[in-house]
């Protein structure tokens, strides 16, 4: 009887426990896997990865601001906040037009590249916050930049395989900029906006089989079948050839192996920044082996290039509807006759 009473407490411990955690994370604004927010307090409280932040109100918003990666950039231009950055790393990466006119005018300065960062720059000007990827070699980097006093959260939206859960991040830079309500609103905008066209491309009947990326040296880097290149593939409605694979990150393989794979694929996207044809099969001639290569379409992420800077990399991150947009255009044109593509470019 007393073991009977015993296990019946420990249910009722453990059920107890998991309400107490279940209302503990419901506490919390899920953003994605990888990021929670919430107010607490005279406190904003956020979870990136492994790093944590109690931010005081009082700080809010950051009006001084300083980017070390151009794909945070198109969150600024989505909330029309660029006037609060003031330093930016490698901004012949940038694409907005409106960041290089603040350059040009002195209002945002160069702060210099991952190469070597101007330490005495950035700390003379005095940001109220750095944004960046957090990358592990920077980390004696990071330290000093803490040391004099300046806030940095790191923030790796490249790690998110679902595409709207790249763009909520709008969210928490709504908070840190006191733009809550427009980042709501454009990120409801471009959720609804996502689910409308992912709708509309499950009507159409064919399902074409869809290639991706291209060899670097001896390897193709195939993305999984988990990864954001393969959700925005499913959700365009298409047959993704490494569909069936259960990882998150490109999978190298070997021309033979992609060979195999691929040789009912129609469609071959991603296919770098290349200007012909011609030039990718400089890159490796064994591309004219592939019917795909002989016989379907190919498309470049270069439709919205200036220079180094290519506008995928920087709204494109924000804007999954339009990315999305392109790839059902380019899967079932008679969906969208007089759309042109936004991101994407026929490489012939």
């Amino acid at each position: 009887m007393k073991n009977y009473f015993l296990l019946i407490f420990l249910l009722f411990l453990n059920l107890s426990c998991k309400k107490e955690f279940k209302n503990v994370e419901n506490d919390w604004q899920k953003i994605s896997q990888n990021v929670l927010l919430k107010t607490e307090g005279d406190f904003l409280k956020l979870k990136s990865g492994k790093f944590n932040y109690d931010l005081p109100a009082s700080k809010l918003p950051f009006k001084k601001v300083i980017l070390l990666n151009a794909s945070l950039v198109g969150y600024f231009t989505e909330l029309g906040s660029e006037n609060q950055i003031i330093g930016i790393s490698s901004p012949e990466y940038v694409f907005s037009k409106k960041i290089h006119q603040l350059l040009e005018d002195g209002k945002i300065q160069n702060i210099g590249n991952e190469q070597k960062y101007d330490i005495e720059k950035i700390i003379a000007l005095k940001p109220d916050v750095i944004f960046t990827n957090y990358i592990a070699s920077f980390d004696n980097t990071y330290d000093l930049l803490k040391k004099n006093g300046i806030e940095i959260i790191f923030l790796d939206e490249y790690l998110e395989q679902d595409p709207l859960e790249k763009s909520k991040y709008l969210l928490v830079f709504g908070k840190f900029l006191g733009k809550e309500k427009e980042a709501i609103s454009k990120f409801d905008e471009i959720k609804n906006s996502y689910d409308s066209l992912k709708t509309l491309a499950q009507k159409s009947k064919v399902k074409p089989v869809v290639l991706a990326n291209e060899m670097y040296g001896n390897q193709w880097f195939l993305p999984g079948g988990k990864s954001n290149l393969a959700r925005f593939i499913s959700d365009s409605n298409g047959n993704y050839i490494n569909a069936s694979n259960t990882d998150f990150k490109a999978v190298p393989m070997s021309f033979e192996e992609v060979y195999a794979k691929s040789q009912k694929a129609e469609y071959w996207i991603n296919v770098g920044n290349h200007q012909t044809k011609k030039e990718l099969l400089q890159i490796n001639p064994n591309y004219t082996k592939m019917n795909v290569f002989n016989t379907g379409k190919l498309y470049t992420l270069s439709g919205k290039e200036v220079g180094k800077s290519n506008d995928y990399f920087e709204s494109g991150v924000v804007r999954a509807d339009l990315v999305l947009k392109d790839y059902i255009k380019i899967f079932h044109p008679e969906l969208f006759p007089n759309y042109n593509l936004t991101y994407m470019k026929e490489l012939k």
